[in-house]
């Protein structure tokens, strides 16, 4: 209570006229001696004793239902007085504040001043600014920069958990957690959003006014963003906004939407796939690859894509992954097209349907190490390759061969080990359409028994060595043809069929340096299918009758090898101290191996042949298991001595580094091998060709070389036919080449010496993963497997190279790679003397700037003087976007495709997709 001057009183009484009424002045006096009359001064006057009453209990009693309750006293209590419940302070936690420059107190204000490199923490949140006011009579924290002469800086941190904004000022109030910031920038899974005013209304809920956000990585001179009217943003959920148009380089773009929602949770979530458009001159305007993608859970996906063509033309794929950690891993996908080239009604028109169906699934290791089961499926119709468009398939369209296998496996531990398997295989050749499948392979054998084994200690001598194995198959096998895959007719020719096995080895020393290895086999094959065949006369040909039933047939050799190893070394040293080459090592490892098959004749029957007359003019041998599952046995006794010599040569030369002692060493001929066979039983030609095959790497192991050659030492007749008579002795060499080949690869690029990994690499192995799920090659020589509008092959966004310090006129290092393959075979059996192919392929990439990437993949055949299929690529790297252009020149395939998009996977779908075929009549 304050109190009034004197000075203002009188200035007012004077000012004013005094005015009484009597009346007013006899009320007063009469109200205060009525107050006076019943109050008392100071001290209550004190009570009289009094009688108690005495209180008389009545015995009557009454009784109360559940409805009939009594009155209970209900007496109001402030709560604010006393309550069980603590009540909470003005904060929930210490607030810990630091800074710089100075910390002030202001005990009469209730606020706290904190200047220069000032930091507060106060529960998950934390601010760090320039300036920061603690308002703890009002729980508010306000933070803002430090203006200088030179402008602002220490602009405000604000951290809550894993959000993290970056504004100009920010208001904060530590009890309801809510947020008014100014000019705030954040960061989102790079999702780069800036808003002139945010209201933060609780730790998971942004709402933005007039925002921007982008994904460049200069925010502050960003070369594109979008602008919005309001904006929410939910921190690693979603971000909704409104009105939306682009800007590129701060000039708007009529790029709008009305609104946008962007999934930003960092599991997978389901959504659209938003298609490419492209154009084909056979059946015009297309959309591509647009669909849905389900996101089932953590370990399973779905994604269902479609295709449709403005002539009517349609397809769809159902592509799935799946992984289990620690157990297995896979993928499969199916794809069918319905094609129809040009309209309905004209000359030219046809329609054709292919399919594809691939899969792949491998087991970890450790899920189980007795049993196995792996998939690696890849069938389909044969001109899947060939007639589809799709640009993952430009690398796979030269295929010749689909091929597929499924296969389980168990083991049971023991002694001896018990293996068990079953496989389903398939086998498709594209150009033929010819399919042979195994349903399944069933495939049972015992570890090896030594019966002579000592307990303890290694075995020795011919005795203890002596091992066995037992071994059984049994097939399902059905041999047919694409036009008839999957209907009831493939299953008529099936065979089915078993052979059981049981081979027998042992090896021991002779004279320390030889080891001798002996072996004997013996095989019993079952089938159900044999045949009988005879000649009939009437229509004068063979007759071929297929007979169902069991039958069998029994086989068996026996065979000895001796071999031994040899060293050479040449010491140049000896000669000459500072010999670049110091000592080459040649190892030879000559074999000799004998082999007895005996002639099984009683397996084979005869047919006569009778002319119209009844005269027997020839007499036919024929075995009843010729068409059987594993073959007839053979009808010719065999006694043959194997010869065989392989080489390897190794040099040690003087190091290039003169500070190393230890001299290099560097392999010259990785193999050499000579192999021939000598046939003592047989009555003629009993020498085998002579077999030379050889390879090595030079170059820093970087080019592979391997050739071969087949030497006859046999003539050839007039009618270019083998006869028994030794080549030299015909008036020609020692040996006749029939045939020979050579291939040559090599792999090189500007961090081959270096030891670092290419720039492009990780692009290239998605590439041939993709390839090789396809059946194609994996080394970019048949083109690359592209579709830039998906991630899985293109996305560049983790490049994890280092940035070279170049200079900025000059770039003194151009990344660049260079695959090379050359193949040429000859042929000269019947003296053709001619070269059946002759080609060099090529596949290579150079970064001509930081930016522009440009590839190609070629060849020439030289054979039909004509390049191979041509793929030129180039890419350019537009900062936050990428561009890319993949062009076929030339070919009935020729074609190209544009792309243009951004990186960031949030952004996506904002791209510009456009695939052409060229006009072939051009």
């Amino acid at each position: 209570m304050a109190f009034q001057k004197p000075s203002h009183t009188f200035t007012k009484i004077h000012l004013k006229a005094l005015q009484t009424k009597s009346l007013y002045i006899l009320f007063a006096l009469s109200f205060t001696v009525f107050i006076n009359t019943l109050s008392f001064a100071q001290e209550l006057p004190k009570k009289q004793g009094t009688i108690p009453v005495e209180q008389e209990r009545d015995s009557t009693s009454i009784s109360l239902d559940s409805i009939a309750k009594q009155e209970v006293n209900i007496t109001e209590i402030d709560s604010t007085k006393k309550d069980s419940i603590k009540q909470k302070g003005l904060l929930e936690g210490t607030v810990t504040y630091t800074a710089t420059d100075y910390v002030s107190l202001s005990q009469k204000k209730k606020k706290i001043y904190l200047y220069n490199e000032a930091e507060v923490l106060y529960q998950d949140m934390e601010i760090k600014a320039g300036v920061i006011v603690i308002d703890y009579s009002k729980n508010l924290v306000y933070a803002g920069r430090l203006k200088d002469s030179t402008g602002y800086s220490q602009r405000p941190v604000f951290t809550q958990g894993e959000n993290v904004i970056e504004p100009d000022s920010i208001i904060f109030n530590t009890e309801s957690k809510k947020a008014l910031v100014f000019n705030s920038r954040t960061e989102q899974q790079g999702f780069k959003v800036y808003s002139p005013i945010t209201k933060k209304e609780n730790d998971s809920v942004y709402f933005m006014k007039k925002g921007r956000f982008t994904t460049a990585e200069d925010e502050e001179d960003p070369e594109y963003q979008f602008v919005t009217t309001k904006m929410k943003l939910v921190p690693n959920k979603k971000v909704i906004v409104g009105p939306t148009y682009m800007e590129i380089y701060g000039v708007p773009t009529p790029i709008a939407l009305p609104f946008a929602f962007f999934p930003m949770t960092k599991t997978q979530t389901s959504g659209l796939i938003v298609p490419s458009f492209g154009e084909d001159s056979n059946r015009g305007y297309n959309l591509q690859n647009g669909g849905y993608y389900f996101a089932i859970s953590d370990y399973l996906d779905l994604a269902v894509l479609g295709d449709y063509y403005t002539n009517g033309s349609y397809g769809f794929s159902i592509e799935s992954n799946y992984a289990l950690r620690y157990k297995y891993s896979g993928n499969v996908s199916f794809r069918y097209e319905n094609l129809l080239n040009e309209e309905r009604g004209f000359p030219d028109f046809s329609q054709s349907t292919v399919y594809n169906l691939r899969w792949s699934h491998s087991q970890d290791s450790k899920a189980n190490p007795n049993s196995r089961f792996s998939a690696s499926v890849n069938l389909g119709s044969s001109t899947y390759f060939q007639e589809s468009i799709n640009q993952l398939n430009q690398s796979s369209f030269l295929n010749n061969t689909l091929a597929s296998s499924v296969s389980y496996s168990k083991t049971f531990t023991g002694d001896p080990q018990v293996n068990l398997s079953l496989t389903a295989t398939h086998s498709q050749n594209t150009n033929t359409g010819d399919i042979n499948l195994t349903l399944p392979t069933v495939q049972a054998s015992v570890g090896r028994i030594y019966p002579f084994a000592p307990k303890n200690g290694t075995k020795k001598g011919v005795i203890q060595n002596i091992n066995f194995q037992l071994t059984t198959r049994g097939e399902y096998n059905i041999q047919t043809n694409d036009s008839i895959f999957g209907k009831s007719e493939m299953f008529d020719d099936a065979q089915i069929g078993m052979t059981h096995s049981i081979p027998v080895t042992t090896n021991f020393k002779v004279f320390d340096y030889f080891s001798v290895s002996a072996n004997a086999s013996l095989q019993e094959n079952w089938t159900l299918k044999t045949i009988s065949r005879y000649y009939d006369q009437a229509s004068e040909e063979v007759i071929t009758v297929n007979q169902n039933g069991f039958d069998r047939f029994l086989t068996y050799n026996v065979g000895a090898s001796i071999g031994t190893t040899i060293y050479g070394m040449y010491d140049f040293e000896n000669e000459t101290k500072d010999a670049k080459i110091k000592a080459i090592r040649h190892v030879m490892r000559p074999s000799i191996s004998y082999t007895i098959s005996p002639a099984f004749d009683q397996y084979y029957e005869t047919y006569d042949v009778i002319d119209a007359d009844g005269t027997t003019t020839d007499q036919v041998e024929y075995s009843r298991f010729e068409n059987s599952l594993y073959g007839a046995p053979g009808n010719t006794f065999s006694s043959s001595i194997g010869l065989s010599l392989s080489n390897n040569v190794e040099a040690k030369i003087r190091a290039k580094d003169s500070t190393q002692t230890e001299s290099e060493k560097i392999t010259l001929l990785n193999s050499f091998n000579f192999s021939t066979a000598y046939n003592i039983a047989a009555d003629s030609l009993k020498w085998s060709p002579l077999r030379l095959t050889g390879g090595t790497q030079i170059l820093n192991n970087k080019m592979s070389i391997n050739f071969g050659m087949t030497l006859n030492p046999y003539a050839l007749n007039s009618n270019n036919e083998v006869v028994n008579t030794f080549n030299i002795n015909n008036g020609g060499s020692l040996f006749r080449l029939t045939s020979a080949n050579a291939s040559m690869s090599y792999t090189l690029s500007n961090d081959t010496f270096s030891g670092k990994r290419g720039a492009n690499d990780d692009k290239k192995d998605t590439s041939a993963q993709e390839s090789a799920r396809s059946g194609g090659r994996t080394d970019d020589l048949f083109g690359r497997s592209e579709n830039f509008a998906n991630t899985r092959l293109s996305d560049q966004d983790n490049k994890g190279e280092e940035e070279e310090e170049n200079n900025e006129f000059y770039n003194y290092k151009l990344p660049w790679s260079l695959r090379l393959a050359y193949t040429a075979n000859y042929t000269n059996t019947q003296r053709q003397d001619q070269i059946s192919s002759h080609s060099l392929m090529f596949s290579g990439d150079i970064d001509i700037s930081p930016k522009w990437s440009v590839g190609a993949s070629s060849g020439y055949d030289f054979v039909n003087d004509g390049f191979t299929y041509t793929q030129l690529r180039f890419e350019r790297d537009l900062l936050s976007w990428r561009m890319n252009f993949s062009w076929i020149p030339f070919s009935d395939r020729s074609s190209w495709n544009f792309f243009i998009g951004i990186k960031s996977s949030l952004l996506k779908d904002l791209k510009y997709d456009k695939q052409k075929q060229s006009d072939q009549q051009l």
